[in-house]
């Protein structure tokens, strides 16, 4: 059932991902130093020049020198070129255009059991979601719940856990948590289960929530001929590090790493 999930929600992501190339011309992008810039001058070819941003932020043009371009739309960074250019007594009138190349300046990091992980350009606010789909899915070992790291206003560190799957449907409500620059993505590798015994198929298996002894059974492909829901029992570490058996029922919910013992009937 976890893995038909999980390839559902990677379907989903990849559609966002699909999407991504409609990001790259927002008009409200700020632009930032490391991005590149491909600047034209209507009917004056000798003027186009690609630039990267340097970190003061600014962009040598030929004959308006260095301009700055930083924190500035693509409108407002031609404006301004423009203004250059006719100010020096260059050009009675220029018009000018701004166009990124590469976004390098806005980036937010995609991190743990991902296809593709590594640092994404953004140029809006975008969803954690769309973000993990633009790193091609979660892998088969990714958790849903995913951690997020994220630098307020204030400068303070906020981290929350959110599951991957709410956030695909809080998307369409547009209730998503939106990412910017600087952010981080965490994907975890899903916490597991282990079951040895007299089951058919014993080994380590993913843990879903809210799993009951008896659904591990299950999962474990259930009892061998000798095999008893009795005395059942489960290994268990504590928060100081100790091992602790415990006897369990078969309602008793599980926890991630814990060993189920499955015993051999008597009779």
């Amino acid at each position: 059932m976890r893995t038909f999930l999980l390839c559902v929600a990677a379907l989903l992501l990849s559609a966002f991902a699909h999407h991504a190339p409609a990001q790259v011309q927002q008009e409200d992008y700020r632009i930032g130093a490391g991005d590149l810039l491909r600047v034209t001058v209507y009917n004056q070819p000798d003027l186009l020049t690609e630039v990267e941003v340097s970190e003061a932020g600014t962009i040598g043009m030929p004959l308006a020198g260095d301009v700055r371009v930083a924190d500035k739309t693509r409108a407002e960074a031609a404006k301004e070129i423009s203004r250059r250019l006719q100010a020096g007594g260059f050009l009675k009138a220029a018009n000018v255009t701004v166009r990124v190349l590469e976004y390098k300046s806005q980036q937010v990091a995609v991190l743990g059991e991902v296809a593709k992980p590594g640092r994404y350009p953004i140029t809006r606010p975008t969803s954690v979601a769309e973000l993990v789909g633009l790193a091609g899915g979660i892998t088969a070992k990714g958790s849903s719940l995913v951690n997020v790291v994220q630098r307020g206003a204030d400068g303070k560190v906020k981290k929350m856990e959110v599951n991957i799957n709410d956030q695909l449907s809080a998307g369409v409500s547009g209730k998503a948590i939106l990412l910017r620059a600087g952010d981080t993505v965490y994907v975890p590798g899903a916490p597991v289960f282990y079951i040895y015994g007299e089951v058919r198929q014993p080994g380590a298996y993913p843990l879903a929530a809210d799993m009951t002894v008896v659904q591990a059974i299950s999962v474990g492909g259930g009892l061998t001929v000798r095999g008893t829901e009795r005395g059942l029992k489960v290994e268990r570490r504590s928060e100081d590090g100790r091992v602790e058996t415990v006897t369990v029922k078969g309602a008793d919910m599980l926890r991630p790493n814990d060993v189920v013992r499955v015993a051999e009937s008597w009779f």
